[in-house]
């Protein structure tokens, strides 16, 4: 075994004791979310971010922002996003940013009239600060990331330890969820999102961090060249993030990874020769049948109730009459806010206050491209087009980003089920920027 794989495993070892020490004594949690802060900061000031150190330790935070919130080890709630843009801004200090990214510039200016208008129209009750903030960090993270990944030149080797960086608190969180509940018979009773199999935490969230924990762990059996033994590892945490996120019966995460693997492995198909492509179509048959088998157990485990789930009954067989749980009505409300607003919208926040003041209930947005359009109106129909266009008009001169399509696929689905209450979809938009260069060694088997 190679020195790093030794190192490889070594980390995965040490992610899986993270969890089963905070498990055991909560607090650890705080030590852990302050920890990466505060070794973050002395890592990338030292290193001066010669290595664009600070995407590291950025795809660490986004990783780790789930199981922090789950677990209350974050130091304020929305640490995460402002983690992100706070080692981002330290990385533009050491290394500056692309004189070329004007799209991102419009995309940030955009944002201003909504905000602006938000505090003429906000309520004398609401807490505007906190209320723009909410809505607006998302979106800010995602337009400064952009800003400094911007053509920035990396290899595939750094691009896939970003990543890995990202994956490493996944797993950390899946074995808190073994924890947590480790009987998942005892906690099924029906087809809806479960809180219980989540860490007591958002379903929804913990899907997505999940999903995108899997499709990292399988991408890692494609491509580099490990031992078979790292390649086993891979498969197991592969397998057994997946299943954590199936059970918690929240399908948006779960469907995004999905097709992000099947884009990448197409993607990576027409990329490498006969030879490469007669391995693949083993790691395909091998991926389908991993994929089945763990939609199998999960299926054992929960009495078919995830078949019920995942083909929209209730725990008797019965159709719903919401396939998305009733955020249909949320993006039909805000639709109309945008057709009565055309131009510069509602303002950053005022959905959930007219919502709260029409049901007496506070009703977030779950989409993000609804919202933009009420509360920013035709700027932020503007806004999600820099947004979706401009990866796509890189790839034309970026086709060795290979990721730079699952990363555009993963934000936008996410955004439609999640919006962007995690950091993870921004800071993964930012990474299909990046100007991916060619090293000496190939990095996909062939």
């Amino acid at each position: 075994m190679f020195k790093t794989d030794k190192s490889y495993l070594s980390l995965i070892i040490a992610h899986i004791v993270i969890a089963i020490v905070i498990y055991y004594i909560p607090f650890f949690s705080k030590v852990y979310g302050y920890g990466i802060l505060l070794y973050g900061l002395y890592y990338c000031l030292k290193q001066r971010n010669q290595d664009n150190e600070v995407l590291y330790v950025a795809g660490y935070i986004v990783g780790s922002e789930v199981f922090l919130r789950m677990t209350n080890g974050n130091p304020i709630y929305e640490f995460s996003k402002y983690g992100v843009l706070t080692f981002i801004v330290i990385g533009m200090y050491f290394k500056g940013f692309s004189k070329y990214g004007t799209p991102y510039w419009l995309f940030l200016a955009l944002l201003i009239p909504g905000i602006v208008l938000a505090t003429y129209v906000l309520n004398y009750e609401t807490d505007i600060r906190k209320s723009i903030s909410f809505n607006i960090s998302g979106p800010l993270c995602l337009g400064i990331s952009a800003l400094y990944t911007y053509q920035r030149r990396i290899t595939l080797k750094q691009l896939n330890d970003i990543l890995l960086a990202i994956g490493l608190p996944v797993i950390t969180c899946t074995v808190y969820l073994m924890l947590y509940t480790p009987s998942i018979r005892d906690v099924i009773t029906g087809t809806g999102s479960n809180f219980e199999t989540s860490g007591g935490f958002g379903p929804n969230q913990v899907s997505t961090i999940l999903g995108l924990g899997m499709f990292i762990f399988f991408s890692r059996i494609i491509f580099g060249n490990a031992s078979r033994i790292v390649i086993i590892v891979n498969v197991i945490v592969a397998l057994n993030i997946g299943y954590r996120g199936l059970v918690t019966f929240s399908r948006g995460g779960m469907i995004t990874a999905l097709i992000m693997l099947i884009i990448l492995a197409a993607i990576t198909y027409m990329k490498i020769n006969y030879r490469g492509r007669v391995k693949m179509n083993y790691l395909l048959v091998f991926f389908t049948m991993a994929l089945m088998a763990i939609w199998s157990y999960s299926a054992f485990e929960t009495g078919g109730l995830i078949e019920k789930r995942y083909a929209n009954q209730d725990a008797r067989g019965r159709i719903k009459k919401s396939q998305f749980t009733g955020r249909e009505t949320i993006v039909a409300t805000e639709i109309k806010y945008f057709m009565d607003n055309p131009m510069f919208g509602i303002g950053v926040g005022k959905g959930a206050e007219l919502r709260k003041s029409a049901t007496g209930m506070t009703i977030l947005s779950h989409n993000e491209i609804s919202r933009m359009l009420a509360e920013h109106g035709f700027f932020g129909i503007l806004a999600l087009l820099i947004l979706f266009a401009t990866p796509l008009f890189l790839y034309l001169d970026n086709k060795d980003n290979i990721y730079l399509l699952c990363f555009l696929l993963f934000w936008l689905l996410t955004i439609n089920h999640a919006a962007m209450r995690l950091a993870a979809p921004a800071f993964v938009y930012a990474l299909s920027i990046l100007k991916v260069i060619h090293e000496k060694t190939p990095v996909y088997r062939q």
